[in-house]
């Protein structure tokens, strides 16, 4: 008999929330960023155009600022919002940040509590962060951000802390590095390098486990009524000495609902001579912004531990396995 931990939640999050002036950061304004602002905004055809950019160059500023401070690398000159072409016909407030992407700057003043997001920043964005200004323009609020937008109406409320900022980014970078394994292919026949079939894996002595299924059959879930549509793979992790040098095997399975969706499962099992994966072994699902949608650890008499949830197309996550103080992350779309 073996023992799995089994969690199953429909993969839709809501933004956390938090009271805005815990985590909000207040930088000085430099004499060169209203400088460079009042020029751009003297280049507009109207005093409502020139208060725009003004405002959206500051707020850029502003970010560039925090990310020097946190020794992020930039690059302000190949954002779009220092492209005068760019400025007069649209609304941006982008700002580069080299093999991660554009981040968006949106203003608010004071009193404000909701932050407008044109529709022409909803694409090729990694994040947004919104900026609040008094009429002095002596100092700026950094409030926070949020991951991705679908309308123009961003609830202040729905922001997220600047550390969430921080981990998103890092998550980010890591995600450039790794490759992102695309689900929807799977279904078609295509898969990455490194994603074997179970059968292959297991038919290497050194790796089988000890507990090992008469079939891999066994391995299919009853709650899954067509076994026939069932997709999967799996792929070797292997932790090093945290673990032994006992590499372990990840198994996601998916498979197609009616509803578009995607259901997906995710096994973690031992190898080899291991009956028992080591106890306190993470099986974490992380959404796009970094944060923790669900986590198994294991325990002294599991043999693997499992993860199930559902996700709408083209959504992403990643997985990370995860031992004390080591852990690998595998990133996908569905």
């Amino acid at each position: 008999m073996y023992t799995a931990a089994l969690i199953t939640k429909k993969f839709l999050m809501n933004n956390s929330t938090y009271q805005l002036d815990d985590s909000a950061l207040t930088l000085p304004i430099s004499q060169s960023a209203r400088i460079t602002a009042q020029q751009f905004a003297n280049q507009q055809p109207n005093s409502e155009k020139a208060e725009q950019v003004r405002l959206n160059t500051l707020a850029v500023w502003v970010v560039n600022d925090y990310l020097e401070m946190m020794d992020i690398p930039t690059n302000l000159q190949a954002s779009d919002c220092w492209n005068p072409i760019m400025r007069l016909c649209g609304d941006v407030a982008d700002l580069e940040v080299p093999s991660i992407g554009r981040l968006e700057c949106r203003p608010v003043h004071r009193h404000q509590q909701i932050c407008s997001i044109p529709p022409e920043t909803w694409e090729e964005r990694v994040g947004y962060l919104v900026v609040q200004f008094d009429e002095s323009l002596q100092e700026a609020r950094l409030l926070g951000f949020i991951p991705s937008v679908k309308n123009e109406r961003l609830p202040l409320a729905q922001l997220q802390p600047l550390e969430a900022f921080i981990d998103h980014l890092a998550q980010l970078r890591q995600s450039v590095a790794s490759p992102l394994v695309n689900l929807s292919q799977w279904f078609a026949g295509i898969f990455e390098t490194g994603w074997q079939t179970v059968e292959s894996l297991w038919n290497v002595p050194e790796l089988r486990p000890t507990y090992a299924f008469r079939s891999v059959d066994t391995l299919e879930l009853n709650a899954l009524n067509r076994p026939e549509s069932i997709t999967k793979r799996a792929k070797l992790i292997d932790l090093g000495i945290q673990i032994l040098n006992q590499p372990v095997i990840l198994i996601v399975k998916i498979s197609p609902e009616k509803d578009q969706q995607t259901s997906i499962h995710l096994q973690l099992h031992a190898t080899g001579n291991h009956i028992y994966l080591p106890a306190g072994v993470h099986l974490t699902v992380l959404d796009s912004s970094g944060t923790v949608f669900l986590d198994a650890q294991s325990r002294k008499l599991d043999n693997y531990i499992q993860l199930q949830f559902r996700g709408e197309p083209r959504e992403q996550f990643s997985v990370k396995i995860a031992i004390n103080d080591t852990s690998i992350t595998e990133y996908f779309r569905i």
